[in-house]
Order: C-alpha cells, then structure tokens, then sequence
C-alpha cells in the first residue's frame, strides 16, 4: 500500500442544492448521439431515475472538456437525491470540468437495489461515449460518496466497460459490503438482498473487495471523525488493495465533510486530480 497522507482539517458543514432539472430530452439509445449543452438533462434510460445533469463548465473555451461523473450516496436508498453531489459539481464546473451528476434506481425504486442499481451505474457512464458534447472521454474521473463510493470503485472494476475513468474516487466509501454488514441499520444486506452466506455469487459480482485487484487507479478520500462509515471499516481495503490505491486521510473530517466544496478534503481532491 501506497502511504496514507494525513491531513489535518477543520470541520464544515455540508450543504445542499438542487439536482438534475425536470425538463429531459429523449433518451440516449444504443446507436443514438445526442447534441447536449449547459444545463440539459439526459435521459439514459426508460426508469423515472435513469436521468442525469450534464453540464459544461462556464466561460472555459470550446473544449474538450475533463469531466467528473457523481455518484450520490445515501446507503443505496431513495430517501437521497443527486442534490447531494450538486455542491461539489458546481464547484468543479468552476474550475474546467464537465460534470454528469446522475440518478439511478435504490432500494424502494422498482427495479432498484442489485443488480439494477449497478446496471443504471454501467449504462449512465458508458452513455457519456453517445453524447455529442466536448467531452475528453480520455480524462474522465468517477467520484462517488458513502454508497455512491461503493459504486465508483465498483465502475473501475467492472467488465468490458465502454467509458473507461482514469481514476475513480471513493468519498468515504462502502469499499467492502461483505465486512459493513452493521453499518446503515441493515444497509448493506437490503442493497443486496441477502447475505454473503445466502448469496456469495452476487457478493462476488458487485463487493470491491472481492473484485481486486483493481483495473482502474483508485483514491479512496475519508475523514477519521466518520461516524457512518467509519475509517477502520475501509482501512482494511485499502492495505488489501494495494499499490493501485492511494488515500488522502484527514483527522478532522466527518461523513459529510468530505463532499463539501470548502473542505481541505475536496481541495486536495481536486490537486490530485489535476496532478494525473
């Protein structure tokens, strides 16, 4: 494992915004392009959540553009919207990145939990390589916070991608669903639907943990005052993971500081980010 860089922090509070806008254009299809701008929402498939926010940053050229794909967390439940992830996106708008912030199926969405929620996560990635906007598909970066962290790792590790990220970022993640069976009263068994007793094959398929190694760089960004998923539940992923994984660990960050766009957490995200 590559050395964890401890950086001391203060804490901040989260905040919130709206997420992906009700108007839609019509769906992306297998051989369809899309001619997309600031601001439009697109539909990546028939569900009511399978619709995302593309939008290009402001006053930065004609492009390509980087792009950054969020992942909203909230324990894989549809209690949790893509407003979670606004903040942060607007923040990396500013600073030249494309983002695509985007809903999926959760548990309580028909279809929703697995294996719907990663087939939503596979098709909403791989529809940025049908959409005719000016995006670097080469500099593509996958952030994804608590459950939505689970899900980036996930996207760097699963098979015969379209969309293939340079690196994926897990914010506080579930990095290993076989061993946070206690975290999220009963989160993690609800997403799946069982146990790895009950279920291994599908544990196989969709826990980071028994994916490894990684295909795609890793950086796992986490705060030592998480109460909700605690550094020690993803510590072990982490040394399990290896030399393709970094980590930037801040003393004084809790679950959600790490997804606010004036957290050290995010500056340094956005520094390491721009280092690769």
């Amino acid at each position: 494992m590559r050395p964890l860089l401890l950086v001391l922090a203060v804490l901040v509070a989260a905040c919130g915004a709206d997420g992906p806008g009700d108007e839609t254009i019509p769906a992306v299809t297998d051989s369809g392009v899309l001619e997309v701008g600031i601001g439009d929402s697109v539909r990546y498939g028939d569900s009511p959540q399978q619709v995302g926010s593309l939008r290009l940053p402001i006053d930065a050229g004609e492009g390509p553009f980087p792009l950054i794909a969020f992942i909203h967390g909230g324990f894989w439940r549809n209690t949790y919207d893509s407003s979670l992830s606004e903040p942060q996106a607007a923040n990396a708008r500013s600073k030249g990145y494309a983002t695509w912030n985007f809903e999926y199926r959760r548990v309580g969405d028909e279809g929703g939990g697995y294996p719907g929620t990663l087939d939503d996560i596979a098709t909403a990635i791989d529809a940025l390589a049908r959409i005719d906007a000016p995006l670097d598909l080469d500099r593509v970066f996958v952030i994804g916070h608590s459950a939505g962290g689970h899900l980036a790792l996930w996207v760097g590790q699963r098979d015969d991608p379209v969309v293939v990220p340079r690196l994926v970022v897990g914010q506080a993640p579930v990095a290993d669903l076989a061993g946070s069976l206690d975290l999220g009263r009963g989160a993690v068994e609800g997403f799946m639907g069982g146990t790895p007793e009950q279920i291994p094959a599908a544990y196989d398929e969709a826990d980071p943990a028994r994916r490894l190694p990684v295909k795609v760089p890793q950086l796992i960004v986490h705060g030592l005052r998480d109460d909700d998923v605690p550094f020690e539940v993803v510590a072990p992923y982490i040394d399990k993971a290896g030399d393709s994984v970094d980590a930037l660990i801040f003393e004084d960050e809790g679950h959600f500081d790490v997804i606010d766009p004036a957290s050290p957490s995010w500056e340094a995200t956005l520094a390491y980010l721009a280092g690769i």
